[in-house]
């Protein structure tokens, strides 16, 4: 894998694979959501969703009046998707950001990290410490990471490429120098395939 370029990976796969023919296709991401419900955010908290592409939260954030959204993908095409179905007034209010997570810069500090299914496509150590070492400095004090990965009971592979699974306490673990667990959720996904993948979710408090 250490010629595999991840970027013209998913720029391919939201270049052919239609919106409904992801495994990761939501159309009310309902774990993600009530999560960002339970963290008692201000209407102005800025939240991120990272790997977030073409995915569904940010529509329903902007329905439930969150004004300091940004969305952060690797592939230029996910971003496009998203603005595209939005529209032009609704993008205008989204801060997009095509990066690799894992080794994003930033000026601007956040309230809240939200990831569902990017974490979990890290397998070498040196990305996953450089990916932890960028949330601890973008999140602010007393700020919220919620963060789903595959379980030790999902799948091993994501779009034909290998994934790093987490159990509850693995995930937690790993952010466990900075952040405080608060709650965990396991939960299993229906695919549009009629498939079933089990994740890990996590939702921690930066000390």
């Amino acid at each position: 894998m250490s010629d595999f370029d991840k970027k013209a990976h998913w720029e391919n796969i939201y270049t052919t694979k239609a919106l409904e023919n992801v495994s990761w296709y939501q159309r009310i991401p309902i774990t993600s959501l009530d999560f960002i419900d339970r963290a008692t955010l201000t209407k102005d908290n800025a939240i991120i969703d990272v790997g977030g592409g073409d995915s569904f939260l940010i529509d329903h954030l902007l329905d439930l009046s969150y004004t300091d959204l940004s969305v952060l993908d690797i592939s230029k095409q996910a971003l496009l998707r998203a603005q595209k179905r939005l529209g032009a007034e609704k993008a205008a209010k989204i801060n997009w950001i095509e990066a690799d997570a894992s080794n994003f810069k930033s000026q601007k500090k956040f309230d809240l990290w939200h990831d569902r299914a990017a974490f979990h496509f890290l397998t070498d150590e040196t990305e996953i410490e450089n990916y932890v070492k960028t949330v601890k400095e973008l999140i602010k004090t007393d700020g919220i990471i919620v963060i789903g990965t595959f379980s030790e009971n999902g799948p091993t592979k994501c779009s034909g490429i290998p994934i790093k699974q987490y159990s509850v306490t693995e995930l937690a673990k790993v952010f466990e120098k900075d952040f405080e667990l608060i709650n965990t959720q396991i939960i299993d996904h229906k695919t549009p395939f009629n498939t079933v993948q089990n994740f890990s979710f996590c939702c921690l408090r930066k000390r």
